[in-house]
């Protein structure tokens, strides 16, 4: 079993999703999407911008792996397209892209990685779809604006800064899995910790 971890520095609820049955990693991060097999866990970490830096915003057990198109196409995901006059839960869906065969071109859906307009933002999509991949999981503890604070002996997991870190001792990820099941219930704990001040977009760039 892995472990990737990494710094969430911007918590909307988008990336990753943590809404209904299943948290989903379908957007940003693309070398863990397309690195992580079923059973690694992928974790976020709070960041010291929002005084939240040693502390847990997510675990996920991955479960899934699966295509863009898959996820685009599968029945039980569809919630997790974002409408645009709906709820701010409903507005920061990740299920954005699908893939046009006629035109062999990806479409991207007016979303928290679109433009303003509601136009194509190549650069989220570049690096949304060089992931490959979506995670896919029902085994997970997501914590958002009451992120928990991680024990000192588990902080060799803490990733500080940008990309991802994945070298970690066997005892120590084992023990924070240990740790999360033995204290917190599975799921959603409370909404993310950019989730006030109304629905926001992404330009991929600041």
């Amino acid at each position: 079993m892995e472990m990737y971890s990494y710094v969430v520095a911007r918590d909307f609820g988008f990336a990753p999703n943590p809404y209904g049955e299943y948290c989903t990693l379908a957007t940003c991060k693309p070398k863990i999407r397309e690195k992580a097999q079923i059973g690694d866990w992928v974790i976020g970490t709070g960041a010291t911008g929002y005084n939240l830096r040693n502390h847990l915003v997510f675990a996920m057990k991955v479960e899934e792996k699966i295509k863009f198109q898959s996820y685009w196409d599968d029945l039980r995901f569809q919630y997790k397209k974002p409408i645009m006059n709906g709820s701010l839960v409903q507005m920061y869906g990740d299920n954005i892209y699908s893939f046009d065969k006629e035109k062999n071109t990806w479409n991207q859906l007016e979303s928290h990685h679109s433009h303003p307009d509601g136009t194509i933002n190549t650069h989220n999509l570049d690096r949304d779809i060089g992931g490959k991949n979506v995670l896919i999981s029902s085994y997970f503890f997501y914590f958002g604006k009451n992120a928990i604070e991680i024990p000192n002996r588990y902080r060799e997991v803490v990733k500080s800064g940008p990309g991802y870190k994945k070298n970690i001792d066997t005892e120590i990820k084992n023990g924070v899995v240990n740790y999360l099941i033995k204290n917190y219930q599975l799921g959603y704990h409370s909404d993310p910790v950019h989730f006030s001040g109304g629905f926001k977009i992404y330009d991929g760039v600041s």
